[in-house]
């Protein structure tokens, strides 16, 4: 559990409600219905307009990152790998092949798989390498559908504040109706602005961020892979790997 994530939400909207506390505020005058369903609605509609159902369907996926990332020690990995290659050593590569079902690793499985049919390094490697581009590929795709959110927002709020702006116009003639048409204006900007910098873009900066982790994961499985497919020494691949902890 992320619990960063947790305290930058709570710091971050926290901050902005005693702050319109301190200033006289109320917070019921941030509280507007119809500027939310423009906003959110209104950004929501054109992301779908945008995005594949694939990537969408991922980005929904991937989104419990933000509180709970996949866990990656890259300490376990190279300790990992290195007993599969000093396994190897002793018992040929065929040796691996029981070790396949207890992996949970689907990138590590495979990898094994490759080793245990007796596959050439480079084409370890070059199998290997298409599928963690794909895996990146994927995964960023998904992180931009939140990228698109936080840039429709604020303009989406801006055309919710003309609309309130709009219904003022409109009604200029009774001041009964003012007061809702103002407060929609404003509070369609500030939900717009809002939801934008406080939520879907860092959110979309968070999922990148763990995207590029899993790469850097899968990067160090790659090279571990590839060494014992090569014969290299345990105590070699140790130290190659070992440039990934810096």
């Amino acid at each position: 559990m992320d619990l960063l994530s947790f305290v930058g939400v709570i710091l971050a909207f926290g901050a902005i409600l005693l702050g319109n506390y301190m200033e006289g505020g109320h917070l019921d005058a941030l509280v507007n219905i119809p500027a939310l369903i423009i906003v959110i609605g209104g950004t929501v509609g054109a992301v779908l307009l945008q995005t594949p159902p694939a990537v969408l369907l991922h980005s929904s996926k991937i989104v419990k990152w933000i509180f709970a990332p996949t866990k990656i020690d890259l300490k376990d990995q190279i300790t990992k790998i290195v007993d599969w290659s000093s396994l190897a050593r002793k018992e040929g590569l065929l040796g691996l092949e029981a070790i396949i079902p207890d992996e949970t690793d689907p990138f590590a499985k495979k990898g094994l798989q490759l080793l245990v049919d007796g596959s050439e390094p480079e084409v370890i490697r070059d199998v290997m390498e298409v599928e963690l581009a794909s895996k990146e590929y994927k995964d960023l795709q998904a992180a931009k559908v939140f990228d698109a959110m936080g840039g429709y927002a604020p303009t989406v709020g801006i055309i919710g504040a003309v609309l309130g702006l709009i219904h003022v116009m409109e009604n200029l003639s009774d001041p009964s109706k003012l007061g809702g048409g103002i407060a929609t204006a404003f509070v369609a900007t500030i939900y717009g602005v809002g939801f934008a910098n406080l939520m879907f873009l860092p959110i979309a900066g968070k999922l990148k961020l763990q995207a590029k982790v899993l790469t850097r994961s899968r990067d160090l499985m790659i090279e571990g892979v590839s060494g014992i497919a090569e014969g290299e020494n345990p105590r070699n691949i140790e130290a190659k790997l070992g440039g990934f902890l810096y």
